[in-house]
């Protein structure tokens, strides 16, 4: 375990001297509104693992050093929330990032499988699943806990050579593209506060009216559990805020009945709540979100789905990806229908390339020609 800045500045040394290091994170996430990290995996080779304990560290610099390294190639399962924590434990941007989850996608797997999944798949290796729930914030860690940890890193240079093998010279710039995206943090540190309404399940049956009171509420719960540094569902649930929200409640005892709200909660920031239902009630129409309603398709539209569906299928097939990788659902519906064209991944970068020949196609047939 590696609790001295002295110990990890050697560290941090050895990994800045190789081509590739293997790196993970275990945290906690239960009370507070971001993780907290209980330690961090390095490994230079599958004998060589390390445990960071940043418990014991007050400076992680020499780690964001690595990190922010363009000359070294950080490998990670699932990427993005780890880069996430990593980035506000060091306050380094991390570069060279590659995630097997995501490289397994451009080499004829899923891209959605597990770590322990992979590592059967490629190695035949199965990994134990004991710890998953432990507490990593406890210190000693058991060798149990030590073991796990260490097997999380302990085998993602041998994968990153095996998937690399896998994906094809045609597609290879596709996954390096896409990999790239990882050296911006604007990719995997979440949504800006204002969008936060979106995502709270039944936004899409509110009018715009109801919408511009969620965002309200939903913008200020946001802050003011970043401030508190608790869950968002510790201050105000969500079903608390659509209720709200849609039924424009502006006194305390209707929002004390309108679901899983305790009193004192009510207390605490009824008077707020209703200042900010107000606020959008208010709100000029011309500034209303726009409506989350679910897409629907026509008939010919369903077809030209349909269509589309089938030809990410088998031309991914062919170049060995994972279809959901060109689009999910959402967003091939809105292909379909033209809804979003300057900001749609597919019209840009390898997607647009994997999408040519069929709107080529399909301009084509449209135009009446052979």
């Amino acid at each position: 375990m590696i609790t001295t800045a002295t110990d990890l500045q050697a560290l941090i040394k050895r990994a800045r001297e190789t081509d590739a290091v293997a790196l993970d994170t275990e945290f906690i996430w239960e009370r507070t509104y971001v993780p907290r990290l209980g330690l961090i995996q390095l490994a230079l080779s599958d004998e060589e693992c390390f445990l960071i304990d940043p418990c014991a560290l007050d400076d992680l610099s020499p780690l964001g050093k690595l990190l922010a390294d363009e000359g070294v190639v950080k490998i990670f399962h699932d990427a993005p929330q780890d880069l996430s924590i990593l980035r506000r434990a060091t306050g380094c941007d991390p570069q060279n990032i590659f995630d097997t989850r995501l490289a397994a996608g451009f080499g004829g797997l899923s891209s959605t499988l597990s770590l322990s999944d992979l590592v059967e798949f490629l190695l035949d290796i199965k990994l134990a699943k004991n710890e998953t729930r432990t507490n990593w914030l406890k210190r000693p860690l058991s060798e149990n806990q030590a073991r796990y940890a260490k097997d999380d890193v302990r085998y993602l240079r041998a994968i990153r050579i095996l998937l690399l093998s896998r994906v094809l010279p045609e597609t290879l710039p596709w996954l390096r593209a896409e990999l790239a995206r990882l050296n911006s943090p604007d990719n995997y540190t979440g949504i800006d506060d204002i969008k936060r309404y979106t995502k709270i399940k039944g936004a899409g049956h509110l009018d715009q009216q109801s919408l511009a009171i969620l965002q309200k509420l939903a913008t200020w719960r946001e802050k003011e559990a970043r401030k508190q540094d608790k869950p968002r569902g510790h201050i105000i649930k969500d079903t608390v805020l659509l209720t709200i929200a849609k039924e424009q409640l502006q006194s305390p005892d209707s929002i004390q009945n309108c679901g899983e709200i305790s009193a004192k909660s009510v207390k605490l920031y009824g008077d707020k709540l209703i200042e900010l239902v107000g606020l959008g009630l208010k709100c000029p129409e011309e500034e209303y979100p726009p409506l989350l309603k679910k897409i629907r398709l026509t008939k010919k539209e369903q077809t030209a789905f349909t269509r589309l569906q089938d030809y990410i299928r088998l031309k991914s097939d062919v170049n060995g990806i994972h279809p959901p990788l060109v689009g999910n659902k959402n967003e091939l519906m809105r292909c379909i229908k033209n809804t979003s064209p300057s900001t749609s991944r597919q019209n840009k970068g390898w997607r647009k390339e994997f999408l040519a020949e069929m709107k080529t196609t399909t301009t084509n047939k449209g135009d009446g020609k052979k």
